[in-house]
């Protein structure tokens, strides 16, 4: 498979070398990846970092330990949109890599998954991966990125709506006043009990994110069949007891 053209995402070669070992070895410790890629430890961390801002890259701490793997490989694809516009034979070139790294990354991945994300790309990767499933639900929205991301908000709405992707949304009650349905979105107010910090839950598929949306953005998304039923439960319950717009 050929990672050099991440090149053309603006990776360095030293952030290439630590995904495709990643992707090789799947969830790691910092010194399994030092093994793999020969990379001295102290630059490791740094590459990591920056990997993780971008979104690629999530870790979980297990035991005072953390454990590095790829974000989505679909998430790829979104970031291209977002920070290569205008490198279209790129974003083609991404696509057709995915269905590849996707068969890698489900080959490794563990019944209960999670992912944790600390910056807008790795929130922005969230939304990218509601993408990929039929229905996406979010409970005690308010409107925040359409507010303040409005130009990528716009460009995963057209996104969303191509796909013919339903919104299943419960919104904060600070919403009714200048309430405006979207297309394909059914919508509902949750009492006033509900509002309070920024903090959304996203549903989609098998995948539960809390996501905060505040001065320092960030995600933690858990994928379990299980898990996620249960939260479209609450959705159900939460939906009879809030009000039609």
């Amino acid at each position: 498979m050929r990672l050099s053209m991440l090149r053309d995402l603006g990776l360095s070669d030293g952030e290439i070398k630590i995904y495709g070992a990643l992707l090789d070895i799947g969830q790691s410790p910092l010194n399994r990846i030092h093994e793999k890629t020969g990379i001295e430890r102290r630059n490791i961390y740094d590459i990591l970092n920056k990997l993780i801002e971008r979104g690629l890259v999530s870790y979980v701490t297990e035991n005072r330990r953390r454990l590095f793997q790829l974000a989505n490989p679909t998430k790829l694809v979104g970031y291209v949109d977002e920070k290569m516009l205008d490198l279209e034979r790129t974003k083609k070139e991404v696509q057709a890599m995915v269905p590849e790294i996707t068969k890698k990354f489900n080959a490794e991945k563990p019944e209960i998954d999670a992912e944790l994300f600390t910056s807008e790309d790795g929130v922005k990767a969230v939304w990218e991966a509601c993408l990929e499933h039929k229905k996406i639900y979010f409970i005690a929205a308010g409107r925040y990125w359409p507010i303040n991301k409005p130009h990528y908000f716009a460009s995963w709405m057209r996104r969303r709506l191509a796909k013919k992707i339903p919104l299943h949304i419960l919104l904060r009650q600070e919403n009714i006043k200048d309430f405006k349905p979207f297309p394909m979105e059914k919508a509902r107010f949750l009492p006033k009990a509900f509002s309070g910090h920024p903090n959304v839950i996203f549903v989609y598929g098998d995948n539960v994110a809390n996501v905060m949306l505040h001065d320092q953005p960030f995600a933690f998304v858990i994928r379990n069949k299980q898990i996620a039923e249960n939260y479209i439960k609450y959705f159900d319950f939460l939906w009879k007891q809030s009000t039609e717009p």
